[in-house]
């Protein structure tokens, strides 16, 4: 089995190698190829991934390289994981929409918007290079904004499932509150990327027990803490948010928060500074404590069980996926991408039935699967109309004189990755 990852150099693969080393059984890759085209990183990467290979034993090849035609050429399947623009890229992301009042943040509002105008395209070439080495290739997309990026692949007829570890985190969590395995915690995930509510946590699987009540009442404040929202808050709604509700349910606040201290961006930048002269310790043979602070908890358990599913050789006959809603919520468009439960197998992933839809997340959930949709549209076909009817139409944005000032920031900051500006 050969997998290719595009990205291969971002200080995130320890973690997805770790993966692979440890679920062997689940997924027997005997090919690895790392796909970067910054060869000094990639290097370094590379080395520590051939270190954890070689100490748990993993009997697999693991290559680099920085023609991406090559890395995947024969692949059984294709990990997305790239940032174009860089750590560079999201500090201004999380910067400009500050100064509008607005949330700045990687995957939603403007900064969102930025990021996947810069993203798309390139995505969808490295995509028709895929198709075009190996027709039969699934590609797996951990690329931000998911949503967005994975539509554009499903548009373009392409064999693609989206992935997030939200709920993968939220999974584990809660199994470790019950004091219960993994396995046996099912969610009723619903909701867009990054714009999700688990409305039932059961046990054994899709028809099992709703325990989601009692785990509130129990340890609703431990969960409350994790989201940084108040516990009363998630008593009133009856649910568990994703923790990017907070972009939305406590918007001043964030923005408060975001102003006075430093960025995201900033403190992830510093991180993989040490991250890359850690890696390129020839005695380090094992992901450092520090890559969990970087973000990206369970990716490799997710990315795995996936790619295990899709391939036929195991996997969770059932994990919460990036798939077109084709009716599953009925409020939106069949082509619309949500993130949901889904059975996933060789033929890809089929959503499973959602019980009901809350008018309270419902409304929020058309209203930014409309943005997505406007935003793929301007990724897609630019021009400065598109990129300000796109944040016009966000809800984190809406004001019109927001939405004029923000496109123009938006495109100053990123001219140079939007050829049409």
């Amino acid at each position: 089995m050969r997998l290719a990852v595009v990205g291969g150099g971002s200080t995130y693969t320890p973690e997805l190698i770790d993966g692979f080393a440890r679920m062997r059984g689940t997924l027997p890759v005997t090919e690895l190829v790392l796909i970067d085209p910054d060869t000094e990183r990639l290097e370094l990467v590379g080395g520590l991934a051939r270190r954890i290979f070689a100490r748990q034993g993993h009997e697999g090849s693991i290559t680099t390289t920085a023609d991406l035609d090559a890395g995947v050429d024969g692949a059984d399947a294709v990990l997305l994981q790239l940032r174009v623009g860089g750590q560079a890229a999201r500090l201004q992301d999380e910067t400009w929409p500050l100064d509008c009042g607005c949330v700045g943040q990687e995957t939603t509002g403007a900064g969102g918007l930025a990021k996947a105008l810069r993203t798309v395209p390139v995505v969808l070439d490295i995509a028709e290079r895929v198709r075009r080495a190996n027709p039969g290739a699934w590609i797996i997309d951990f690329t931000n904004p998911v949503g967005i990026v994975t539509r554009a692949l499903l548009q373009a007829g392409h064999r693609a499932v989206g992935l997030c570890n939200v709920a993968i985190g939220l999974q584990r969590r809660f199994a470790g509150l019950l004091g219960v395995a993994p396995s046996e915690v099912h969610l009723d995930h619903v909701g867009l990327n990054h714009l999700t509510w688990e409305t039932g946590v059961r046990l054994g699987g899709p028809g099992g027990t709703d325990v989601l009540p009692g785990l509130l009442a129990e340890h609703g404040g431990r969960i409350a803490e994790d989201l940084r929202l108040p516990q009363p808050l998630l008593e009133r709604l009856g649910t568990v948010p994703s923790y990017y509700l907070r972009y939305f349910y406590a918007h001043d606040e964030v923005v408060g928060e975001l102003r006075s201290g430093p960025s995201r961006a900033a403190e992830v930048a510093a991180m993989e500074k040490r991250l890359l002269e850690m890696y390129a310790d020839p005695a380090l043979d094992e992901k450092p404590e520090l890559l969990t602070r970087r973000g990206g908890a369970f990716y490799s358990e997710a990315a795995v069980d996936l790619a295990a599913a899709l391939l036929g050789g195991g996997g969770s006959p059932y994990q919460v996926v990036n798939t077109l809603n084709r009716g599953t919520l009925p409020f939106l468009p069949d082509d619309a991408v949500v993130e949901v439960q889904a059975r996933v197998g060789r033929d890809g992933a089929q959503p499973l039935p959602v019980a009901g839809c809350d008018p309270l997340y419902a409304g929020l959930v058309s209203a930014v699967a409309a943005y997505e949709d406007l935003a793929l549209g301007a990724a897609l076909h630019g021009g400065r109309e598109r990129v300000f009817r796109a944040l016009l139409a966000h809800p984190l944005i809406g004001q019109y004189t927001y939405a004029e000032k923000l496109t123009d920031s938006l495109i100053a900051h990123n001219r140079e990755h939007l050829p049409w500006a």
